[in-house]
């Protein structure tokens, strides 16, 4: 196995292993968000990724790609006939179980220790994939041509990422590299418009939406007094400001809805 793919596993297997350690004498399951606390539906950004899911996903076969701890499992299979989460961290996995272990629609969802860049699904295998935001731990160009092929031709990559054009946010993340909350592979590989581009090669249709250029800036205080209000009035100025195409590629997050994958294309170079 690769050396950048060891580091990635070993960095989430710490962080899972971190989280079991902190509660293997108490009787918690892990919440409705991550390891931080984050709460996905808090943000304006997954809340529209969420209703992406909802719009392409009901009924459908779904496959969580690079699931981790399972923090978006549970709104999955409320929507999907089955869910398939995938990931090398084999330690997230484990709060991943635990987190599904008491849901009502367990039975709908399976889990496997899987690398991303090499699915071993069949051929127009699932009508969606569900991208968390794992592509910068990733070969992007691997795992896209995988997913291409595993989606069938109606099918639609609905995905939520970090976008690496904000140099104030770009900054914070060199000091999470230097802290050792982010890999230097994660750091360094966030999507970029090179990378909407890249994407063109295995889908025909590429649809982007853009969130965060400002309240960014409340996220540190969401737990207290205030910071929700905070949020909110700033998620607004950005729905304002992020209608101006020149603005756009600062956002600090991107949803994105690929669809009608390439099954035949040429090797990018």
């Amino acid at each position: 196995m690769e050396h950048r793919k060891q580091t990635e596993i070993a960095h989430y297997d710490t962080h899972a292993k971190e989280w079991l350690d902190a509660h293997q004498n108490t009787a918690r399951e892990p919440s409705d968000g991550d390891f931080e606390g984050f709460a996905p539906r808090i943000l304006s950004s997954y809340r529209y990724c969420y209703d992406l899911v909802n719009k392409y996903a009901k009924g459908k076969s779904v496959l969580d790609f690079g699931c981790g701890n399972g923090v978006h499992l549970p709104h999955l299979a409320s929507i999907a006939s089955s869910v398939t989460g995938i990931d090398l961290s084999e330690t997230s996995l484990e709060i991943a179980r635990k987190r599904i272990a008491n849901l009502s629609q367990r039975k709908k969802i399976s889990l496997k220790k899987m690398d991303c860049e090499h699915l071993e699904f069949s051929d127009a295998t699932f009508d969606v994939v569900f991208d968390g935001g794992v592509f910068s731990s990733l070969d992007f160009d691997s795992a896209l041509s995988e997913i291409s092929r595993v989606l069938k031709s109606d099918g639609v990559l609905i995905g939520i990422e970090t976008f690496g054009h904000n140099p104030i946010t770009n900054l914070k993340r060199m000091l999470n590299k230097k802290s050792g909350k982010r890999t230097a592979w994660a750091a360094e590989h966030i999507l970029t418009t090179h990378s909407l581009e890249r994407a063109k090669m295995y889908f025909e249709k590429i649809e982007v939406h853009y969130f965060h250029l400002f309240s960014w800036i409340a996220f540190p205080f969401i737990g207290k007094p205030g910071g929700i209000a905070m949020l909110r009035i700033l998620e607004a100025l950005d729905a304002i400001l992020l209608s101006l195409p020149f603005l756009k590629k600062y956002a600090f997050k991107i949803v994105v809805a690929f669809s009608i994958p390439k099954k035949r294309y040429e090797t990018p170079v």
